[in-house]
């Protein structure tokens, strides 16, 4: 690891001034999961590292108005152990629950979970976001089985966010803060695809950092996911959907599909089946053939599209259930 200034700031104010115009600068530390190993293996080597850990104003969970305000320090345990996240934001429970390691839930952080880097395995071998090498993509020719079965543009890479499908289901805002001020970003403008290896997988700068994320409730809402073992995995496809009802019929649906694109994926030909539909198990299985329609899979990761399908068509009948 290369040496770097160490910075304690105690407020957002504080923070944000010790941030810089380039990644290179400086880094933010949060629970410090994905951010350490990154600094062991030199694929981030930060000038200073601004550790916000003790920012009080950075943490909790609470009700604001129509709105549950999330910390960007509050950890996946703060999350599965909230009773307003369990009774009113029972996708993002279940999302928080996959990650089935105590010390990540207890270390982990929200904002850092919608920050992390790719885990695709020739960006962390060092070929960068693209994977390429002499100017041509390693993935469509390589190891492939966990990449995009939707790619976007050149990136072929899985958004490793456990959280961010639930988040964009649900129409969440991220608010960021920089030394100029406050805005913010809707959780589907928040995770973008990179066009270069320079440019990153959010959309916030170097010199911004997430500060709470803004989460509307009043909707049916669930998270399936679908892994290779219950043991610290990513999973292999997700479905987080978010439902508002007229009676017993549905008067608009999002559907989100997780670790199949670059992006949080929003199924749209499957939201637009489920309006004025009753949900039962014909119209939810019809919605996950919708959700992965299109669907572009590489030479070993076809299987993704039955395990994605299947994810959407629970992931509804889940939801339908709730009261």
């Amino acid at each position: 690891m290369e040496n770097f200034e160490f910075a304690n700031p105690k407020s957002v104010k504080d923070a944000v001034a010790l941030l810089g115009a380039s990644w290179s600068d400086a880094a933010i530390l949060a629970g410090g999961t994905d951010l350490i190993s990154m600094m062991k293996d030199n694929m981030l080597t930060p000038k200073r590292v601004v550790n916000i850990k003790d920012i009080k104003e950075l943490g909790g969970i609470s009700k604001s108005g129509a709105n549950i305000r999330i910390g960007a320090t509050a950890t996946f345990d703060d999350l599965v152990n909230n009773a307003l996240i369990k009774n009113e934001l029972p996708s993002l429970l279940e999302a928080a629950h996959g990650v089935a390691s105590p010390q990540i839930r207890n270390m982990g952080t929200v904002g850092g979970d919608i920050c992390q880097r790719p885990r695709c395995w020739y960006f962390r071998g060092g070929y960068g976001v693209l994977a390429m090498l002499n100017g041509k993509s390693l993935v469509p020719d390589g190891q492939n089985r966990y990449h995009a079965i939707f790619p976007q543009g050149q990136a072929y890479f899985v958004s490793a966010s456990s959280l961010g499908p639930a988040l964009v289901a649900l129409g969440a805002k991220v608010k960021v803060m920089s030394a100029s001020g406050s805005r913010e970003i809707a959780a589907d403008k928040f995770f973008v695809a990179p066009s270069s290896d320079s440019d990153r997988e959010i959309a916030i700068k170097a010199n911004e950092m997430v500060t709470e994320i803004l989460v509307p409730t009043g909707m049916k809402n669930a998270t399936y996911e679908v892994r290779h073992k219950e043991a610290l995995d990513w999973p292999l496809a997700t479905a987080s959907v978010a439902l508002k009802m007229s009676g017993n019929s549905i008067s608009s649906a999002k559907v989100v599909l997780g670790h199949v694109a670059p992006t949080p994926y929003s199924a749209a030909q499957a939201e637009s089946m489920l309006v004025g539909k009753n949900l039962d198990e014909a119209t939810a299985e019809a919605a996950g053939k919708a959700a992965v329609a299109g669907a572009k899979p590489f030479s070993q990761n076809e299987y993704k599209i039955q395990l994605a399908a299947v994810a959407v068509k629970r992931a509804l009948l889940t939801a339908g259930k709730k009261a």
